[in-house]
């Protein structure tokens, strides 16, 4: 979403690094033209205003730190004021409020679209595989044809109950109902859907209303869609006006939008955004941190978020196992196969990238490559067709072994023999590295990524960006 804007502010950044010092003229220009990417990125006129002009008394007659070029210190004021705007003066990661006596009601209210259903199925997820509770959904939405039937599917889905549906019930009476049910079976928090519309209507917000104070929700999360830009944020200012806002979940971070309504949310409506949906998967939900998007958007990268993110995905005990292997040079294909789908649950290898620092500056270049994702879905079928014999030992791998792997598996001898120079390569590159991680390709995240790469290269260590990338992995269209 930041992708516009980050490229903007890094050319803007480029041409002050070789000024000796910080003149005002030097800051007022590149100010400017800030303020220029800041307004094209759909960001709020009085917000973009502000935080130039904070920008431009804490720059200006500012002492370079020895070692520390004037375009690198513009940079680190630039962060520091882009995390305080998105932040509005909260400290660290908002988070959701769960301290109250069970069960914990959460309403979620927002316009028709914006993704709240989605978005109660991924907190319930959430909330029940990292915070161990036991969660109750319930869908209040008796307008949207098979509203209530896809909340249900996705708390199939997720593993998470949901209430059952009865039909003819108004949404005041099922949010009753869904609250005596949580505390008679005992659940810890209590997820209310509620009814969207096209646009704020009277309708609309009375039925909300009328929930919040059933309900006396803790908290209350606006649910809306990034792509809309500052229409996200009318829409925040006039949900704030009429029931008590606690956060903001902002949805489709992920697509092409331009990022203004992220930018201007906390400071224009004062609601803390306190989670981001960054992709369509259940677990594509993420805590927001606004000195790590900050990070994002001036193409620092986001490795704690990384690091997170193979926390939660590796398996420690396996890492251990492939360390010792990796040590002694040995990294069969079903080592492979783990990797790929450890790589895959991260979020495949455009979100791993899109974390790495200075990736910013070859993202043309990796658009152009067409990454195909679905490359890695085709090499776990083609090494789980394969023996338990040939993923231990590819060298017997004949002809006719490679036609039979090629059939189960949809595929063809000529990527079964793209999957074997792959895994060589791998091979030959885990020995190496078998030095210096101990937690395999992947799980070496929590002591720092190998070989990132100078600025504008593409980053080692990882399978495929080592500078050339090995046939097949992934596909070059």
């Amino acid at each position: 979403m930041f992708d516009t804007l980050s490229t903007r502010l890094e050319g803007i950044f480029e041409r002050l690094r070789k000024s000796a010092s910080l003149s005002e003229a030097d800051v007022a220009a590149a100010l400017r033209e800030v303020r220029v990417a800041l307004l094209e990125a759909d960001v709020a006129l009085p917000v973009v205003k502000d935080f130039t002009s904070r920008i431009k008394a804490a720059a200006v007659g500012r002492e370079v730190v020895r070692s520390v070029t004037p375009g690198q210190m513009v940079v680190k004021i630039v962060h520091d004021e882009l995390a305080a705007m998105l932040a509005g003066g909260a400290e660290g990661a908002q988070g959701l409020n769960l301290n109250a006596v069970p069960p914990v009601p959460i309403l979620l209210v927002g316009l028709q679209g914006s993704g709240k259903t989605t978005s109660t199925a991924k907190i319930g997820l959430r909330l029940t595989a990292r915070e161990k509770k036991r969660v109750l959904m319930a869908s209040l939405d008796t307008r949207r044809p098979a509203a209530q039937e896809q909340l249900k599917v996705l708390g199939e889905q997720a593993g998470v109950d949901t209430l059952p549906v009865i039909t003819g019930q108004n949404p005041v009476d099922i949010a009753r109902r869904a609250l005596a049910a949580g505390k008679l079976s005992g659940y810890d928090v209590v997820l209310l859907d509620t009814a969207g519309r096209l646009a704020i209507d009277e309708a609309l917000m009375a039925e909300v209303a009328e929930i919040e104070r059933i309900a006396q929700p803790v908290e209350t999360l606006l649910v809306v869609d990034a792509l809309t830009g500052q229409d996200a944020v009318n829409v925040a200012k006039n949900f704030r006006e009429r029931i008590n806002l606690t956060g903001i979940v902002m949805t489709r971070i992920d697509g092409d939008g331009r990022g203004g309504a992220a930018l201007s949310m906390q400071a224009v409506t004062g609601c803390p955004i306190k989670l981001l949906g960054v992709g369509e998967k259940l677990e594509a939900l993420e805590e927001f941190h606004a000195d790590r998007i900050a990070s994002r958007i001036l193409g620092m990268g986001d490795v704690v978020s990384l690091v997170e993110k193979a926390s939660e995905t590796i398996d420690q005990e396996k890492a251990e196992k492939l360390a010792k292997k990796m040590a002694k040079g040995a990294f069969d294909l079903s080592d492979l196969a783990d990797q790929l789908r450890q790589m895959r649950k991260m979020g495949g290898m455009q979100g791993l990238m899109g974390l790495l620092p200075g990736v910013g500056k070859i993202k043309k270049q990796m658009n152009a490559m067409d990454m195909d994702e679905k490359v890695l879905v085709h090499q776990e079928a083609l090494i789980s067709s394969m023996t338990k014999r040939e993923r231990a030992n590819p060298k017997i791998l004949n002809a006719s072994r490679k036609r039979r792997i090629a059939a189960g598996s949809g595929l063809t001898v000529q990527d079964v023999n793209k999957l074997i120079k792959m895994h060589r390569q791998m091979a030959d590159m885990m020995k190496r590295m078998g030095k210096m991680s101990k937690k395999g390709l992947l799980g070496g995240l929590g002591g720092g990524m190998p070989n990132l790469g100078a600025p504008g290269q593409m980053p080692g260590g990882l399978p495929g960006l080592g500078g050339e990338l090995p046939p097949g992995f992934p596909k070059i269209k």
